[in-house]
């Protein structure tokens, strides 16, 4: 059958948008996957209903896809973008590849009964699935609802569950389990657990969601990538709200940091947050680094993405890309670019920082990724959004120098914040010049001069009890302090001097 045979059908009403009308299709597959070039053969006309496409650089990436199969030509429904966007338009044309352009109100099975006596009994079957999919989707349906349905259509049972093994619709036995196969799993699709693991999209595992099928699908792996795509076609649709949350954040955030901050401004953003005046809160502030990397999203954005799955749906009050060190001009604000969320508390920051920890301990099965979290204390207002959101930054720069982890306003308040705030190159001069004396003995002597520092100045100076806690004489204690204070130059009968070896010891 040839594409003019389809234009010559008045009742479907289809446009050539591009390519030659003489070119020739012996088969009809409808697909939505982004990448569905192992399930093609050559030679078919391919329906989609543009699912997979979310930005202009998607069109490309897909008529690259159907070209390398070898495909006659492709039908793109109206029914989820209500056009053809011009860049497939594009892609087409370079590709040498006809478009038709399919109303909304035609039905993919409509363009099935025309070309019936050329359709096999399973793609039949496929394009009345596509037809039932997109009417749902068109009629909007809700994530449950369309995985329910999707599911059944497709006779797969299983689950959707978040980076952190939260259900997110569906069940399933072992979701923390699965949560982390899939963080682990070198390749997808994989079995693990008695389900294969499908990813939902393109975005990074750290912040992704995964199908979780009963069974071993792998044989049968187009229902899972079928399936997967309906759920992330669903999960665009709800970032599409969660984006202007975070505008609004940002906004508030901005707003908060200016040199001049208008009260009775805030306080109203803050009520668009979904925040009252008097109702308790916490700033919150997260990176997601992956060492080496070059591509991909930057820290603050994937940390956001980890926040959110970390935060769960209706506890985030919103999250928004903030440079703490800069925005607005705050004059002595801390350094640090990242995601912050303020969060609404229904009990002690502890407990949301146990939240935030549990979470964190199944995404350590993602080894190629290092999430750090700066948490305040309670706060209430918006006069307390800077500061707090100041004491969260500190917070997050303590993190990231442990390589990673939850820090709560409550650890920052010692010392550990003041070598928090001090640059790297000098903490290592401060350490160096003092305790460098010390290394070089013990490094030539085989002895256990910094050790037994150490050991002196948490137990407050007590020969006696420093001597219990090294296994050692008194009189082998104060010979070893005597040879630090001749080597550096210290009295630690003095607290000065006492202070200045604890943060150095502390320092490295």
């Amino acid at each position: 059958m040839r594409i003019r045979d389809l234009l010559a059908v008045s009742e479907l009403g289809l446009t050539l948008l591009t390519g030659d009308e003489d070119t020739e299709f012996t088969a009809v597959h409808v697909t939505d996957l982004p990448e569905p070039g192992r399930y093609l053969t050559g030679g078919e006309l391919v329906l989609s209903g543009l699912m997979w496409r979310h930005e202009p650089a998607d069109s490309a990436r897909f008529v690259a896809a159907l070209q390398a199969a070898g495909v006659a030509a492709l039908g793109a429904g109206l029914a989820w973008l209500g056009h053809v966007p011009g860049d497939l338009v594009d892609a087409c044309a370079e590709a040498g590849l006809p478009l038709l352009e399919i109303p909304t109100p035609v039905s993919f099975r409509a363009v099935e009964e025309v070309a019936a006596p050329r359709l096999s009994g399973e793609v039949r079957a496929a394009l009345g699935r596509q037809r039932r999919i997109v009417d749902a989707v068109a009629e909007g349906a809700g994530l449950a609802e369309l995985f329910s349905a999707t599911a059944a259509e497709l006779g797969v049972r299983g689950a959707v569950l978040s980076s952190i093994g939260e259900v997110v619709v569906g069940s399933c036995a072992e979701p923390l389990a699965l949560a982390r196969a899939y963080l682990s799993a070198s390749r997808l699709p994989c079995v693990a657990h008695g389900h294969t693991l499908f990813g939902i999209g393109r975005g990074h595992r750290a912040g992704g969601w995964v199908l979780a099928c009963e069974g071993d699908l792998l044989g049968r792996a187009d229902l899972g990538f079928e399936l997967a795509a309906c759920v992330a076609l669903e999960r665009t649709r709800m970032e599409e709200g969660r984006r202007v949350e975070r505008r609004l954040v940002e906004q508030l955030v901005a707003a908060a940091l200016a040199a001049e901050a208008d009260p009775v401004e805030l306080n109203a953003r803050l009520r668009t947050c979904g925040l009252g005046p008097g109702e308790p809160y916490a700033a919150v502030t997260a990176t997601a680094l992956r060492p080496g990397a070059t591509r991909g999203p930057d820290p603050a954005t994937l940390g956001g993405q980890v926040l959110e799955e970390l935060l769960g749906r209706g506890i985030v009050a919103a999250v928004g890309t903030v440079d703490i060190g800069t925005a607005g001009g705050a004059a002595g604000a801390v350094g640090v670019v990242g995601a912050v969320a303020l969060v609404p508390l229904a009990g002690p920051v502890s407990a949301l920082a146990d939240r935030l920890r549990a979470g964190l301990g199944v995404l350590s099965a993602l080894r190629d990724t290092t999430v750090s979290i700066g948490v305040s204390g309670a706060l209430t207002g918006a006069s307390s959004i800077r500061g707090g959101i100041e004491e969260a930054g500190h917070a997050l720069r303590m993190a990231q120098a442990r390589s990673g982890g939850v820090v709560t306003s409550d650890e920052i308040y010692t010392h550990a914040l003041l070598l928090a705030t001090v640059p790297g190159d000098v903490r290592r001069s401060f350490t160096r010049r003092l305790l460098e004396p010390l290394f070089d003995y013990d490094a030539k002597h085989q002895s256990e001069l910094v050790r037994t520092l150490g050991a002196f100045l948490d137990t407050a100076g007590s020969w006696n009890a420093c001597a219990e806690r090294m296994h050692v004489h008194v009189n082998t204690v104060r010979y070893r302090i005597r040879r630090v204070e001749e080597l550096t130059g210290r009295d630690l009968s003095t607290m000065a001097d006492r202070v200045d070896f604890f943060l150095a010891l502390r320092a490295r």
